[in-house]
């Protein structure tokens, strides 16, 4: 078992976007074991970077790294666990949303130590902030390699968190909204989909950059009078943060179901 090595059950999107930013362009990356599941993203990881192996079998992914992560769907998650041999000083860290840590420390028995974490698609720049929790050093060392962390009060909080990513596909399908409607009124597709791409990427730039609350960025961003103004109350008079809050009501409901 190497020091500082890294495994990985399930080999899909997260997986990878942690790899890369465990890999690319650093100086002196940490061995990484990756399962055979995903098998061809597994060898195009380990065709990029040479510290990267892909492994014969999940067991032998834990017998290479003290510190797994478990990225499989949640679905399927305590018949994947409940195969593997585990041991006292292994660091098991789920990154399966809505599998609480009661269920993980049984599936995983004997592991000394169970985190949850969620990770983001960003990692694979480095910049992922990493919900996690319980606080636990190996797993803030690992995530701390691909960006920040963030541990909340308790694990409910994790949860909210959880539920919170569930807004990123309709967050695109809103901009596609818009994009369809500039190509509805003449503009080539291609060019509304590069301007919409554009100034939200240029707002998303604000985000990152800035230090402002939200609610000031709101008010930053219109006029009074003005025509952001009147698309935001047109928005809430007909109930979308409503409707938004009540859908990560459901999406939180069934995390914790």
């Amino acid at each position: 078992m190497e020091s500082g090595a890294y495994g990985f059950v399930g080999t899909g999107a997260i997986t990878a976007a942690i790899v890369a930013g465990l890999s690319a362009e650093v100086a002196h990356p940490p061995a990484v074991f990756l399962s055979p599941r995903g098998h061809s993203v597994g060898q195009e990881l380990a065709s990029r970077f040479a510290n990267v192996q892909v492994c014969e079998s999940n067991q032998d992914v834990l017998d290479n790294a003290t510190s797994t992560v478990v990225a499989v769907r949640p679905q399927i998650g305590r018949a994947v666990l409940t195969e593997l041999s585990f041991r006292p000083h292994h660091v098991v860290i789920s990154a399966m949303a809505g599998v609480s840590l009661e269920q993980l420390h049984e599936w995983a028995a004997p592991a000394g130590h169970i985190v949850r974490a969620i990770p983001l698609p960003s990692a694979a720049r480095a910049q992922s902030l990493t919900a996690m929790y319980p606080d636990n050093a190996d797993a803030r060392k690992l995530f701390g390699r691909v960006g920040g962390v963030l541990v909340p009060a308790d694990e409910t909080t994790l949860d909210a968190l959880s539920a919170a990513t569930a807004t990123f596909a309709a967050h695109f399908d809103y901009l596609t909204t818009i994009a369809d409607w500039l190509a509805g009124h003449g503009l080539d597709p291609a060019a509304a989909t590069a301007y919409t791409t554009h100034i939200f990427g240029q707002l998303g730039q604000s985000l990152s950059q800035g230090t402002d609350s939200l609610a000031t960025l709101t008010e930053e961003h219109m006029t009074p009078g003005g025509i952001n103004q009147q698309l935001m109350t047109d928005l809430r008079r007909d109930g979308v943060p409503d409707a938004v809050r009540r859908a990560l009501d459901r999406v939180l409901a069934r995390l914790r179901d």
